[in-house]
């Protein structure tokens, strides 16, 4: 039997990077999505398949670029079969506390694009290849409450994408399931930079009581929500906006100077 293919977008650091390997220990071949961090994603590469004994290959692509994601999945096809699993976890975030006016037209188009529309670009060219198989997972990543559509000061353009993508993520959950195809979307919690690369184990050590749970959330436990998602039985859920916080209020960090 042959192995299935996860491409994860943004797979070189952070969460995307615990998300491949966690993947890969589940039997996965990993296609890195890099934009910039060329030599992390093919490090990546090389170590899943030294620890694995799988392929696994890196490939260059801004997926807010609609040509970029036309050459990423002719490059992935070149290399694989198929694409079984799509992990859209790149996305990108202004760190700066700017209200709407402040924004660029630039920031502004750069967010909804790399939020939202890589989501249908990459989408719309890999769930053909999903339908032929009749198998397929999709997994979006979102914040806390997004299906609510809540306001999010300091953060319009990310967060009007992202509520638009909870809606996206649920339109194909409905329109793909005759094909075996699911789509669902994770929300992860306050996880700092620090943190997204880590294991849960080192949280509990850590152990931090102004937490609800005493403990910071790590990349791992999103991960492992993700590898759950991408399992044969998990087939009966989709359309699922899956919260992974830890019970802290996301938001409201906002309001806090």
């Amino acid at each position: 039997m042959n192995k299935k293919t996860a491409l994860i977008t943004g797979g070189a650091s952070g969460i995307g990077r615990k998300t491949a390997i966690q993947l890969a220990e589940n039997g996965y071949q990993i296609v890195i999505n890099y934009r910039n961090s060329e030599s992390e994603a093919v490090s990546l590469a090389k170590q899943l398949d030294d620890c694995f004994g799988t392929k696994n290959i890196a490939v260059q692509g801004d997926v807010a670029n609609q040509e970029d994601c036309f050459r990423i999945v002719n490059e992935v096809l070149m290399a694989y079969s198929t694409v079984d699993v799509l992990v859209h976890n790149a996305g990108p975030y202004i760190h700066e506390r700017k209200k709407l006016i402040d924004y660029t037209f630039e920031e502004w188009n750069y967010l909804i694009q790399g939020n939202l529309s890589a989501v249908f670009y990459l989408s719309k060219l890999i769930i053909p290849i999903m339908r032929k198989q009749k198998w397929g997972r999709i997994i979006t990543l979102g914040y806390d409450r997004v299906e609510t559509a809540p306001g999010w000061i300091y953060r319009s353009a990310f967060a009007a994408a992202k509520t638009g993508l909870a809606s996206l993520t649920r339109t194909i959950s409905i329109e793909e399931a005759e094909h075996g195809i699911t789509a669902n979307m994770v929300c992860p919690g306050d996880i700092t930079n620090e943190w997204k690369e880590r294991n849960i184990e080192e949280s509990f050590e850590a152990n931090n009581p102004n937490l609800s749970l005493g403990r910071q959330g790590t990349g791992e436990d999103i991960a492992r929500v993700i590898t759950f998602l991408t399992d044969e039985k998990s087939d009966f859920i989709t359309g699922s906006i899956i919260p992974v916080t830890g019970g802290v209020d996301v938001l409201g960090k906002a309001f806090k100077i």
